[in-house]
Parts: C-alpha cells; sequence; structure tokens
C-alpha cells in the first residue's frame, strides 16, 4: 500500500485511513501487508512501514522518487492500493512490472478540493479510472461523482468512524464564551464553504452565538476580513491550528460542530464530532450515508440554508445513539475485494 502521512504525522482524512487500515491488516492473519510512505512522514522502527527519502522539490518530483522503491517492494504483491492522484505512478508501474492487481481508492476529487481544477490532476484522474484494476470511493456521493466526471464503475467503502476522547478540558470557558459554541475545524479553502458558514453567522440575528474556528490556510487573512465587513468579527474567533490531542475538547464544549463543505466526501469531522456527543449541522457528505437521520440536521451549502440548520441544531437534546462503523469492518470489506480481484 501506497500513502503520504500517518497517524501522527496527517494533514487529513487520507493519512487517518491509511494508518487505521495498516494496523487492521498488520493484526490479521489472511493478509500481509507492507506500506510505502515518505520517509518524514514514516514511523521509527515499526515493521513493515518503508519510509522512503523524497529530498525537495515539487510533490510530483517527490512522487516520482518515492516510486522507484514502491514497485520494487511490489515485486512480491498479489494486490497494490494507492490513494487518489499521486497514486497513479506508482500504481501503473507497479501493475505493468510486477503480476499484480492495482486497486486505488478516491478520497477526493481534484473537483472536490480546487474550484479550478489543475490540469495534471484532472489527466491523472482520468488515467486511473481508465488504467487501474479496481477503483473504489469512500462514499456513494464520490462514487457517483467519479462517474460523472470519469466513467468508470467505482466500488463504495465507506471510512471508520473516528472516535476521539475528551479529557474533560472546558474550551468553552476558557475562551470566555457565555452564550452558545458553534465549532468549525478544517482547512481554510473554498471546499470547506467557510464564507457561507461566516454569512449565515450573519444571518442568525443571535448575538450570543460564537462562532470558534479551527484550522488555518490560505483564506484564513481573507476570512478574518470578511468577519469584519460582515460586523462578526466579536462572534467569531478563530483559534488557528488545534492539535489533534485537543480536538476532543473542542468538540466536547461546542453545542454543536458545523460542517459547512461545498464538497465533502466523507467527513472524518462529522464522526469524530458525533463521537463526543456533540450534535452536527452539515452539508451533504458521505459520513451521513451510514449515520441514522435523526442524529445530523442536513442543509445545503449557502447561507440561509446553514443559518436555519444553527437554529435547529441548537434546539437538539444531545445526539441520539447509533452503531459506529469500525476500522475492522473496513477491513473486511477490502480484503473482500482484493479477494475478488484475485478470483
Amino acid at each position: 500500500m501506497l500513502g503520504w502521512g500517518f497517524p501522527p504525522n496527517i494533514s487529513g482524512g487520507l493519512d487517518t485511513f491509511v494508518g487505521s487500515l495498516f494496523w487492521e491488516y498488520d493484526g490479521r492473519d489472511d493478509v500481509d501487508v507492507e506500506l510505502v510512505l515518505p520517509a518524514e512522514f514514516a514511523p521509527d522502527d515499526v515493521p513493515n512501514i518503508h519510509g522512503v527519502p523524497t529530498g525537495d522539490g515539487d510533490v510530483i518530483t517527490r512522487i516520482e522518487r518515492l516510486s522507484d522503491s514502491f514497485v520494487e517492494r511490489a515485486a512480491d504483491a498479489d494486490v497494490v492500493h494507492t490513494h487518489d492522484w499521486f497514486g497513479y505512478d506508482p500504481g501503473v508501474r507497479a501493475q505493468s512490472t510486477h503480476d499484480a492487481q492495482w486497486m486505488t481508492t478516491f478520497h477526493s476529487l481534484t473537483q472536490d478540493r480546487n474550484l479550478n481544477p489543475p490540469d495534471y490532476e484532472l489527466e491523472t484522474e482520468q488515467r486511473i479510472v481508465d488504467r487501474a484494476d479496481r477503483v473504489v470511493a469512500v462514499s456513494n456521493l464520490t462514487a457517483r461523482r467519479t462517474r460523472e466526471f470519469y466513467g468508470g464503475d467505482p466500488a463504495v467503502v465507506h471510512n471508520g468512524f473516528q472516535r476521539v476522547e475528551p479529557t474533560g478540558r472546558d474550551v468553552k470557558a476558557e475562551l470566555g464564551i457565555d452564550g452558545p459554541m458553534l465549532f468549525f475545524v478544517g482547512r481554510h479553502t473554498h471546499q470547506k464553504g467557510i464564507t457561507h458558514l461566516l454569512y449565515a453567522m450573519s444571518k442568525l440575528r443571535r448575538p450570543d452565538v460564537t462562532l470558534v474556528l479551527g484550522g488555518s490556510g490560505h483564506l484564513t487573512a481573507q476570512l478574518k476580513r470578511f468577519a469584519e465587513l460582515l460586523d462578526i468579527d466579536d462572534q467569531v474567533v478563530f483559534v488557528g491550528y488545534v492539535p489533534d490531542e485537543e480536538l476532543a475538547d473542542y468538540y466536547a464544549s461546542a453545542d454543536a460542530f458545523v460542517s459547512s463543505s461545498l464538497a465533502e466526501p466523507f467527513g472524518m469531522t462529522v464522526v469524530e464530532a458525533l463521537s463526543t456527543g456533540t450534535p452536527v449541522v452539515t452539508t451533504e457528505c458521505g459520513a451521513a450515508e451510514v449515520i441514522p437521520e435523526e442524529c445530523l440536521v442536513r442543509v445545503d451549502a449557502e447561507s440561509d440554508s446553514i443559518a436555519d440548520g444553527i437554529d435547529e441544531v441548537l434546539a437538539m437534546d444531545g445526539v441520539p445513539p447509533f452503531e459506529e462503523r469500525t476500522w475492522g469492518d473496513v477491513a473486511d470489506d477490502y480484503v473482500a475485494l482484493y479477494e475478488d480481484l484475485l478470483a
């Protein structure tokens, strides 16, 4: 399997997926797994994890260096498993060099991540769909979009639910918030729809509600300026990057979590928030496909709908019990797909 990050060195849901699936495979008798990662993100002294120095340069240059080692390691593999567009060169080379089946998982598409998708990523994702022996999507939503843009017939394997455990720290009190606290965390990019969330705050007509915005990105300065222009800057607290070990306390301290994404193929933050008992307002996301409807307030990716959803979620009394999907369930589903490929 090819990855890019590995917990705790992660930049998103894909890295959490790779780490969780690796540990599930590592404890099974029916799968032998080897994982190739850039050395700077690989854990030390973990058997069957191979860190490859990728040096300086852009992502494409570093992937080419990673690819050589991946293809070499894949010599005895039955299946090579890559992820997203960066897995194309390693995957297709391993497929053509060895007698191995190539599976790739789409955790998001370039159309999800970019307002103007780079031609290189568009062309590469099309090549993956055309060349891979099996394409998998993390949700029905992502599978539908894959068919819409590239054709093919993706299988669907939903991610596992990521549970986080609060320590009891009261973030709300630390920030001096007296009224309801909303929480958002994620990269400050167009994909996350944060401008719609800020505009929704201006429509609440509730000065007692405070939005705590976690994360950072290339839009952070613009978002702060937008909050000032909307005259809600006294209701929005930018807390920057929130370390993983603190996230659970932020979720648990909030009266509601809001996911305002324009495109959310799965939505790890949605299930993390729910695991602490905090109700969630969310736009369309893959996680909603495997969570009972009464656990979420679902909204459209526009400010009026988000504002209505916030009013509704603040009237909720906690989160009803629901059955969690484990990473063991995810591993079972992927092993079944591997066996089907080899058959």
